[in-house]
């Protein structure tokens, strides 16, 4: 479409001579282009000035090209630098008339106004940036190097960065060289070239001739502007980032983008950075600082105090740009660490996703977006009346007529009313998220209770000013709503404990200030659950899962928790930064959240403890499935691929019959097939034994090491062949051996639990069907044996001579017990040789294959559920032997709700019963004929 066929308004001319005289002189154009004309000029003198000075170039209908910049920079990659600074300031003025012509007749939008004079910035630096490099090398000044324009490149910060230019901004540029491009020897002299060809550069543009200027070009972002030089090595700047950044500059890098020079040294620093910019846990503690820049900002600009329109500053006052921008850029550094789609340059991008996560609401979102462009439109017109880097309305009644003309309104009154009500309602939307609200009082308090807080300043969490600050905010809310719960006096005790094991409080007190929804969530836990209060304390990340929008999701189930789990691991192990360690740490912060999520549901009765029992199974399931091939991968680099079949790791215990709870470690064996060959092929090579032995090793290390983000689970090992003597790793041949000629029955009854889990290799798959076809085979053919029943009574008087119940509220071990009822039941799928694994299931065999009669299999089951429910939400609530009166009656209270219960004297009468029963069906079992 031709550019006046597109004129959709006009400004109004305030001065009616000029625009009378444009009029005149332009009239052989067409009428609206004409008329666009005049009114311009009759808004602007700078305008005015170059409608006259670029007439020819208007009537050479240049305004019908869609590509201004392309257009009138083309040829200029062959000018010297003299030539190529007259041109560029030709190609300025031309841009710039274009630009404002087609915002003012709006033909162009917000982005395509300010992306061609980023457009231009970025041709304007790289051009400049090339021609004093070359001019180096030319002199002999610059060592040899094969990298794109000597390895230097510039970084566009701020809004060029953002490709958000205003109509006269100047130019944020952090200028860094690649020093890996030049021999360790020749580095010093590069530098010292690329210093020189950066300073001239910014001279190219900068400086103001005959011509006019380019662009102001400020080097100030760069690290510690005030002592390095005004180009850097990009290892210098990574050491400064890692050690020494701070908010403002992980904000500024939001937008950061690389714009000219060497593109792809800039794109691999930018992709080194990343992990200063996005924390991988929320950053709540971004607020904070946020709102610490705004204040040092209004008070260095003296912006404070009662808003009014004549003479405010649309960028930094009250209302204004930046503060829809602090508000967009500090929600993304809070978040954008854990979701790659918040990470949007521009700000109505950064607005648009941080609402489809449900960080922001999308009216608000769409509300300040709708202020954001009417705020630029009205800087850019500010702007566009005198070439002015300027932010300010006028304080004149004329002045401000004039700018409200530009906007098409003739109302100067009106007009400004309309302004100032834009300015106090971004104000409104904006300041609730930055302002720390007013601190409460506390709500009245025992004599314990304040002496139970006179001693949180002493606790790690509170030790640094910051943190102190941020809680004294925080506090009065917390004990408020402890004291609206049933049991005060005990919440506050359990918050203690909790209290007490952080290790930092910054990012967490952070976190409850900006949600104060947690605040419930955390008086909650540590009200019914010390378990799960002590796992929170070490694992205090995990709240970032709360606000994540899936949190109380219906569970995802194996298939989502290995596509989300691979998807995560893949990415740790992708990233330039990432690699085996970072997917190590990453499995952790996953699991850790997911396991937090399970206790969650369970404690708010969301699930119960059979769901979650499962869910803590599929979880594990999840981690050594997906973690068990990485592992074989990192090994195979030094070691060579697994040599043979491959090996598959077995669950057996709780994990095989899926029924973990809140602290179970994972009992495993790992089997191989060697397949005939004696040793793997790499470059350090291994015998085919050892190679698998180091590979469980290895494979015990990723699950139970502690790493920065903790540990995943306690790895127990010792179910396999001949014990803690024997290999961690078993061939599958050895391992059939041992089972079918010198296996115990103990270990038969283990191995009714047994399940595959995870397998690596060649054919893992094939290995897994032919170790559970063995099993099948062990279980028909040993479980004829005689010995059976008589071990499994020597098994039972050992166990309860070992240990003794632990009060009378233990659900695991002693007769008619837990572990008692499980062993009757692994007994029952021995002896009938069935494949079930979970404890009702084997029950059931033992019933089918004339083991047990129905009675004995429903009293069992009854009272195995009600000690499942009692041992599985009591691991959640605590992790010592259960006492009641510690407790306390929260805990009280979702004990007798799993187990459905009325009160306590009622559940141990029916535990008391239960365990009677069970022990006397079993004991009679036991003692019977050997089946």
């Amino acid at each position: 479409m031709e550019f006046d066929a597109a004129i959709t308004r006009l400004p109004l001319p305030a001065d009616q001579d000029r625009a009378h005289d444009i009029r005149e002189r332009f009239g052989d154009l067409p009428d609206r282009l004409t008329d666009l004309l005049a009114a311009t000029a009759g808004c602007s003198p700078y305008l005015a000035g170059l409608i006259e000075k670029e007439a020819d170039w208007l009537r050479s209908g240049a305004l019908d090209h869609p590509d201004v910049v392309m257009r009138e920079t083309k040829g200029f990659d062959d000018l010297d630098a003299p030539e190529l600074g007259a041109a560029l300031r030709r190609a300025k003025r031309r841009v710039a008339l274009q630009t404002a012509l087609a915002d003012l007749g709006g033909v162009w939008s917000l982005e395509q106004v300010t992306g061609a004079l980023s457009d231009l910035a970025d041709r304007a630096v790289d051009l400049a940036l090339r021609i004093h490099v070359a001019a180096e090398a030319r002199r002999g000044k610059l060592p040899q190097t094969d990298a794109d324009a000597g390895g230097i490149f510039a970084l566009a910060m701020g809004k060029g960065g953002a490709r958000e230019l205003n109509y006269s901004s100047d130019i944020d540029l952090i200028v860094l060289f690649d020093e890996t491009a030049y021999a360790e020897q020749d580095q010093h002299e590069a530098r010292s070239a690329l210093i020189r060809a950066t300073r001239k550069m910014a001279a190219t543009l900068s400086d103001v001739t005959e011509h006019g200027y380019v662009f102001r070009t400020d080097l100030r972002l760069r690290p510690d502007a005030s002592v390095t030089p005004v180009c850097i090595s990009t290892a210098a700047a990574l050491a400064y980032y890692e050690a020494e950044g701070r908010t403002w500059e992980r904000a500024a890098f939001i937008k950061a983008r690389a714009a000219a020079g060497d593109i792809a040294a800039g794109q691999r620093f930018l992709t080194e950075l990343r992990p200063f910019v996005w924390r991988k846990h929320l950053d709540f503690a971004a607020i904070q600082d946020a709102h610490d820049m705004r204040l040092r900002i209004r008070d260095h600009k003296g912006l404070g105090g009662r808003l009014e329109v004549p003479g405010h500053n649309m960028k930094l006052g009250r209302g204004g740009i930046r503060e829809i921008e602090f508000f967009t850029q500090t929600r993304q550094l809070i978040a954008g660490g854990r979701d790659a789609d918040l990470r949007c340059r521009d700000t109505v991008g950064g607005l648009t996703a941080l609402a489809e996560k449900g960080w922001i609401p999308t009216d608000v979102a769409d509300e300040l977006t709708e202020h954001y462009r009417r705020h630029r439109d009205i800087e850019h017109r500010i702007q566009m009346v005198n070439d002015a880097q300027t932010h300010s309305l006028p304080k004149d009644r004329d002045g401000l007529s004039v700018i409200a003309a530009m906007m098409g309104e003739g109302d100067v009154d009106d007009w400004c009313a309309r302004l100032k009500s834009r300015l106090e309602r971004v104000h409104d939307l904006t300041e609730s998220f930055f302002a720390p609200g007013e601190t409460s009082e506390r709500p009245e308090l025992s004599d314990e209770a304040h002496a139970i807080i006179d001693r949180w300043q002493g606790y790690p969490a509170l030790r640094s000013t910051r943190a102190q600050q941020i809680f004294k905010r925080v506090e009065p809310e917390l004990l408020a709503r402890m004291a609206r719960t049933g049991h005060p006096d005990e919440a506050l005790a359990r918050f203690d404990g909790f209290l007490s094991g952080l290790p930092a409080g910054v990012q967490l007190f952070s976190l409850f200030e900006a949600n104060p929804q947690l605040i419930e969530l955390i008086v909650d836990i540590c009200g019914t659950a010390p378990g799960l209060a002590a796992y929170l304390a070490r694992h205090s990340a995990v709240l970032d899962a709360v606000l994540g929008g899936s949190f109380f999701a219906p569970w995802p189930g194996v298939p989502g928790l290995d596509e989300n789990l691979g998807r995560i691991l893949r990415s740790a192990l992708d990233a330039p930064d990432g690699g085996y360690e970072r997917a190590l740490d990453a499995a952790r912060r996953w699991a850790h959240e997911w396991h937090f999520r399970i206790g969650v549901h369970h404690l708010r009765g969301l699930i119960d403890a059979d769901e979650a029992g499962m869910q803590y199974a599929d979880l594990a399931d999840a981690c050594v499935r997906a973690l068990f091939p990485v592992v074989t991968d990192e090994f195979a680099r030094r070691h060579g691929p697994p040599p043979g079949n491959g090996a598959a790791v077995m669950g057996m215990g709780s994990l095989g019959a899926r029924m973990l709870n809140a602290g179970s470690d994972l009992d495993l064996i790992v089997i191989y097939d060697a397949d005939g060959v004696d040793s793997s092929d790499g470059p350090k090579p291994l015998a085919t034994r050892a190679y698998y032995s180091r590979l469980t090793q290895a494979m015990i290390t990723a699950l139970s090491a502690p790493t920065a983000e903790g540990r995943l689970y306690e790895v127990d090992m010792r179910l396999r062949p001949s014990g803690r003597q024997g290999p961690v790793a078993t061939s599958v041949q050895s391992f059939e051996n041992y089972q079918m000629t010198e296996a115990w029955t103990w270990e038969h009854l283990a191995l009714t639990r047994a399940r595959i889990v995870a397998t690596a290799g060649a054919a893992g798959t094939d290995l897994a069907e032919r170790v559970e076809a063995l099993r099948l085979k062990v279980l028909r053919d040993r479980g004829k044996d005689a010995r059976v029943m008589p071990d499994l009574a020597q098994m039972r008087a050992r166990i309860f001579a070992a240990k003794t119940p632990d009060g009378r509220w233990e659900a695991k071990t002693g007769p008619g017990r837990l572990q008692d009822i499980e062993l009757l039941g692994q007994s029952c799928a021995l002896r009938a040789g069935d494949p079930a694994r979970a404890t009702l299931a084997q029950l059931r065999s033992g019933r089918r294959a004339g083991l047990l009669d129905r009675d004995q299999v429903d009293s069992l089951a009854s009272i195995w559920r009600l000690l499942w429910r009692l041992h599985a939400s009591g691991r959640l609530l605590t992790e010592r032997p259960l006492d009641m009166t510690e407790l306390g009656r929260g805990g009280q209270e979702l004990l007798l709700r799993e187990t459905g219960q009325d009160d306590l004297d009622t559940l141990a009468e029916r535990l008391d019963a239960g365990l009677s029963a069970a022990a006397s069906i079993i004991g009679s079992c036991v003692s019977g004929p050997a089946t």
